[in-house]
This record gives C-alpha cells, structure tokens and sequence, in this order.
C-alpha cells in the first residue's frame, strides 16, 4: 500500500516558519541508468529543494553502486545529501549485491559523516515498480521529492540537537 503511514508533507510552510532551512547546503547524487526513472527523481527532489528555497548541487555518477562513494564526499561540504538510483531485479544476484552494497554505504556515509543522507534509492523487482515510483505523470509515489525532504528535516532536527546539546546552546 503505497505512502501508508507516510506523514504529511510541507516544506513551504516549514520553510516559512524556520528559516534556517533554506540556508542549508543540499547536493543530490544519482545514478545514470534508467534515464526515464531518473528523470522523474531528480525532478522531485528539485521540487523538494525549491519548496525549501534550495538551490541543490546536482552530481550524476554512473550506477547506484557509485552513490555512496559520492555521497560520501559531497557530505564533506554540504548539510544534507540526497542519494537516487534505481536497480532493477534481473536473472542474476547481480542485483542483491548492488543493492546490499549501496544501501551500506550510503548509511555508513550517514552515521561516519553525520550527514544525512537521503535515501532515494528505489529496489525494484520491475520496470513498472520503478516508474510507479519515480514521481513521473501517473506515478503514484514521488520517491526523489520524499528522500529530499527527508535529508532536509533530519539536517534540520540534528542542527537543533546540536545546539540544544551544547552547554552553552549555541
């Protein structure tokens, strides 16, 4: 069931009410393969940036495989960082591995860096699952904007950890 329990979504008015999130640092690496697919993903986390008042650094690498290792250094100079890809299940356990692979290292990106990282990295058993996911005209989910937004809140909620944690607040 797509989006069940997913919580509401609204940049522009937490845009509006906080507006360190439009100071944020935002760089969006995705993958090549599957240009319709990606398209549609990079177009939502646009979508999502813009809704925040970002303006994000896009940087495409080759496959999903490479995310992590480019995720890795845009965290070096941004506050949030939005990996998309899209591996699709074939006759191979090619796909096991690459996902497997990706999805570790874009968390041990997340927890070495402190960086968030948004995960926009679809898994699909097919073409059509992937385009259902891709934000695309008659996609039911919007998974690019959802990961951007993601990376974006939780850089948000770390800053306010951060300076709440600190003895002097600042």
């Amino acid at each position: 069931m797509a989006h069940h329990g997913a919580p509401p979504s609204d940049l522009a008015a937490l845009s509006s009410t906080d507006p360190a999130l439009s100071q944020l640092r935002c760089t969006i690496v995705a993958a090549s393969w599957h240009t319709q697919v990606m398209d549609g993903l990079i177009a939502g986390a646009l979508r999502a940036a813009e809704a925040a008042g970002i303006t994000p650094r896009v940087v495409r690498v080759p496959g999903s495989f490479e995310l992590p290792v480019a995720a890795q250094a845009a965290a070096a100079g941004s506050d949030a960082v939005v990996a998309l890809g899209v591996v699709v299940r074939g006759g191979t356990p090619h796909f096991d591995y690459v996902c497997s692979a990706a999805t570790d290292g874009l968390n041990r990106v997340a927890l070495d860096s402190g960086v968030p990282v948004g995960f926009g990295l679809l898994t699909c058993d097919d073409d059509a699952q992937a385009l259902d996911r891709a934000g695309l005209p008659g996609s039911r989910e919007d998974k690019g904007y959802e990961a951007c937004e993601a990376a974006l809140v939780t850089a948000l909620r770390l800053r306010d950890l951060i300076a709440t944690s600190s003895p002097t607040g600042a």
